[in-house]
């Protein structure tokens, strides 16, 4: 219960310190009466709480810098990233920054993107920024939980947006979805090995925040419940257990990190898997700590790294298998990096295709999708 009440802390604390003045009227709802009324909400607006801080009280970044590779001295190898890659334009967004800004209004390879992380569900999720009446909108954090997920709101319609979900629920354009982009959290470390062409999100945000210290202390203690949740957590695991939750179709499979660790042959678990008919490649590796751990991140437990993607290349059908030195696979012997990419072997240079893989922590993960299967290991 300490560490809980250090997050009830460092939250009202944050909505004191967190710049005054930006953001505007909490989103709503209902629009004006030249535009009529807006539809009926997804969800109960009840069950849309506050957070704590005001809208854009967690400020957005939305004219972000970036650094390369050899410019960054302050990132430690073990640090988790989340790592976005549109057109051979990869880049990667410090959990230590997100977790203070939580939203980064960017373009990646030419496509106006928003990429976001919720520190209380351990969620990162990237969206293609839609157009809203002839123009590209941004996104702001609302100050709103739901499911005590981040609410997002457009700045075009103030419409609200679980960023689980990706859905607008309230407000003008409500039913409306967001297209995904594939969003992994790896290692500093793995990116950097995975694209030494690209570019990192910079501390040089506009606002003066701890970054490397993190604001949500102990929160990830498997004892801990989750922070103004109101629902009712699924059994199957415990509330704050890490898993990866990968969706195909209509299914959707969650595969918790423990079971993925027990799995593996010294760092590296592979697991050749089915989601809803398509053949997955579930793969997890040692060597990234958590976001949520120590004050300090660098100091943080080593929970390691997941990624899915699809087992289908080139027509075939490939079969993974983890070895003491890494991924290979059993059709040409190639080996595979976290990140999806064979760097030995007959398919050097290819890649696989992402599948539609989010980490979540499990309490979030059931409420958003209750019909989900667990990987038993």
């Amino acid at each position: 219960m300490l560490a809980i009440a250090a997050v009830v802390l460092a939250i009202v604390l944050g909505s004191l310190l967190l710049d005054r003045g930006e953001g505007g009227d909490s989103p709503t709802s209902e629009t004006d009466e030249s535009a009529g009324a807006a539809p009926e909400p997804l969800v109960d607006p009840s069950e849309i709480i506050s957070g704590g801080p005001p809208p854009d009280g967690i400020p957005p970044i939305d004219e972000p810098k970036f650094q390369r590779l050899d410019e960054v001295g302050w990132l430690d190898d073990r640090e988790p990233v989340i790592s976005v890659d549109i057109d051979d334009d990869a880049r990667a967004y410090p959990l230590q920054i997100m977790t203070w800004h939580e939203i980064v209004n960017d373009e990646i390879g030419g496509v106006p993107v928003s990429v976001t992380f919720c520190p209380l569900c351990n969620t990162a999720y990237a969206f293609v920024r839609p157009e809203v009446d002839g123009e590209v909108t941004t996104f702001g954090t609302s100050g709103k939980l739901y499911n005590s997920n981040l609410v997002m709101y457009d700045r075009a319609t103030d419409s609200y947006w679980p960023q689980a979900w990706g859905r607008a629920v309230m407000g003008p354009l409500t039913g409306t979805e967001l297209e995904r982009v594939p969003a992994q959290i790896a290692s500093w470390s793995d990116f950097r090995d995975a694209f030494p062409q690209g570019l990192v999100l910079s501390r040089d945000t506009g606002h003066d925040r701890n970054y490397g210290a993190n604001p949500y202390p102990g929160y990830d203690d498997i004892d801990n419940p989750p922070f103004l949740f109101t629902g009712d957590v699924d059994g199957r695991l415990a509330a704050v257990e890490r898993v990866l939750g990968v969706e195909a179709g209509n299914h959707v499979t969650a595969f918790p990190y423990f079971r993925l660790r027990d799995a593996a042959r010294g760092s590296w678990a592979a697991v050749n898997s089915d989601v809803g008919g398509e053949p997955v490649a579930v793969l997890w590796k040692a060597g990234t700590v958590s976001a949520l751990d120590s004050e300090d991140i660098v100091e943080s437990r080593d929970v390691g790294a997941a990624a899915a993607f699809s087992r289908r290349l080139d027509g075939e059908t490939l079969t993974f298998r983890a070895t003491e030195s890494g991924i290979v696979d059993e059709e040409t012997g190639s080996t595979w990096t976290l990140l999806g990419k064979a760097t030995v072997g007959p398919l050097a240079g290819k890649e696989l295709a992402a599948a539609d893989a989010h980490d979540s922590f499990w309490f979030d993960w059931a409420a958003f999708h209750p019909d989900t299967e667990v990987w038993s290991g």
